[in-house]
């Protein structure tokens, strides 16, 4: 099935006005220009780009949510975002039954937001790379000496720095955790996160503990894990710049088929989940539900 068809089942299968919203600004985004491609992402997720995510659409129970990636650097003159403005990256348009929202304004915001990749991209393609092999300049003795640091490929590199709570984040601010069992060092790892994956983490994880009955939760190789009790682990967590990766280990004997992955992945199928991402607990406790249910990673 196509991200389009399966956009046009999601609307098929919401019998109230959200089902029509969505449809009246899928029709508004597409109009805005003719490159925008529909994808289908996360638990279930329409989502239209064009150099990039421009807008993801999430129907919540009670409303419909339109987040614009980047939302936070777009010129809203027509005050169409309602919700985010928490955060300096996205911003999103929150429609309750009975809204309405002026389609000439979604399309000059859904064009600014293609302008904005554009840019974004063309910067990027500009900028000048590092020459291969080429040596690092050294650094003076007054500069270098009493500072510890760390050797990768023959670089040297500053030693990582504790955040305030005085826990070290990995590269892509993932937390740094010792090896331990139980719920404490799983929400040492949780309370760790930066900005909107603590929430996310929060989140999460009362989801989980609501879902499954003797559950077992650990921390291994800096990510939490979550498993039954004589059974083994069924999903894990890893925090990365800029999302965070929810790993289903036996996720190929999940209906529907978890969307991260491929055949050289294994067992493994996993959603990585970006700011400003509806969390569908719905479709996620039938998931852990059923990976809780089947034999799971022994270690």
């Amino acid at each position: 099935m196509t991200p389009s068809e399966q956009i046009d089942k999601l609307i098929d299968g919401l019998k109230d006005w959200r089902g029509d919203m969505l449809a009246k600004v899928r029709k508004t985004i597409l109009a805005a220009d003719r490159g925008i491609v529909e994808e289908w992402k996360w638990m279930g997720s329409p989502v239209w780009e064009k150099n990039g995510i421009l807008v993801v659409a999430t129907a919540l129970k009670k409303k419909l949510k339109l987040t614009f990636s980047h939302g936070a650097q777009l010129e809203d003159p027509d005050k169409l975002f309602n919700n985010g403005f928490g955060g300096s990256v996205w911003r999103a348009i929150d429609l309750a039954e009975g809204d309405k929202i002026s389609a000439p304004a979604l399309k000059k915001l859904v064009r600014a937001a293609i302008a904005y990749n554009q840019a974004k991209a063309a910067k990027k393609a500009g900028a000048p790379r590092a020459k291969s092999g080429a040596a690092a300049k050294p650094k003076t003795a007054a500069k270098t000496a009493g500072t510890a640091t760390t050797k990768s490929a023959g670089k040297t590199r500053p030693p990582l720095k504790p955040n305030k709570d005085g826990v070290v984040l990995l590269s892509g601010g993932n937390p740094q955790i010792a090896k331990g069992d139980g719920d404490a060092p799983v929400q040492a790892y949780i309370a760790a996160l930066p900005g909107w994956k603590r929430e996310f983490g929060e989140r999460l994880d009362a989801l989980i503990e609501k879902t499954v009955p003797h559950l077992r939760k650990a921390v291994r190789w800096n990510s939490p894990f979550y498993g039954v009790e004589g059974q083994g682990w069924f999903l894990g967590i890893h925090a990365f710049s800029k999302y965070v990766k929810v790993t289903f280990i036996k996720g190929t004997s999940l209906k529907p088929l978890p969307p991260g992955g491929t055949p050289k992945s294994g067992e493994a199928r996993w959603i990585d989940v970006y700011e400003g991402d509806g969390l569908d607990d719905k479709q996620m406790a039938k998931w852990l539900k059923q990976a809780a249910a089947i034999p799971g990673w022994m270690a």
